[in-house]
């Protein structure tokens, strides 16, 4: 197997790899120009992301600067908005749904490393996927660590470090972040007026 496909099965693989670091340079181009663009230029800045990602829907926002190792692993849902100054740390799939905002400098970690040194030394690095529901909000300043699920309809508050997988509806905050309430789904609750 190749770099890039031990990388994306989730198995150890060395950064440095010649494919791999061209892909991540490609990336960084895209990004160079994106991030220089001008905000009226919105087919521009649509067109260098939708050559940036996998997969984008349909009124995607994301306000530069924007950063992300190679893009290919992202796949956005309509309506997403991404506030400044956000990392996407894309070595696996990253998958943000419909309705997602996510705050000014999120980080959203896929990448990691082994915690033995010797394998470190070695450069080996690994990867797991992170999946964001349909109408999730992420505060600002919120770290979403590699492995994670987010429920649809989750809240993670600002400054959140999030260890472990997080409810549909619930609210999480804190480092490490801890469920601080649970909603339910309103629209299920017949008796329920607008609060």
């Amino acid at each position: 197997m190749s770099e890039k496909e031990n990388m994306l099965a989730g198995l150890f693989y060395n950064a440095s790899d010649p494919e791999l670091v061209q892909a991540r340079q490609e990336a960084r181009r895209l990004l160079w120009k994106y991030n220089a663009t001008d905000p009226a230029e919105k087919d521009k800045r649509r067109e260098l992301l939708q050559c940036l990602f996998g997969h984008m829907g349909k009124n995607v926002i994301i306000e530069p600067p924007f950063f992300c190792d190679y893009g290919g692993q992202i796949s956005l849902g309509n309506n997403v908005f991404i506030n400044f100054n956000c990392v996407i740390l894309d070595c696996s799939r990253v998958e943000i749904g419909d309705n997602c905002q996510i705050g000014p400098s999120a980080q959203i970690y896929t990448a990691t490393h082994p915690l033995e040194p010797k394998a470190r030394a070695e450069g080996k690095e690994f990867a797991a996927p992170v999946k964001i529901g349909k109408n999730v909000w992420i505060g600002g300043g919120a770290i979403i660590l590699p492995g994670i699920t987010i429920g649809d309809h989750a809240v993670v508050g600002a400054g959140a470090v999030v260890t472990h997988d997080v409810a549909a509806f619930a609210v999480v905050v804190g480092n490490p972040a801890r469920q601080h309430r649970q909603f339910y789904d309103f629209k299920k609750d017949t008796n329920s007026s607008a609060r």
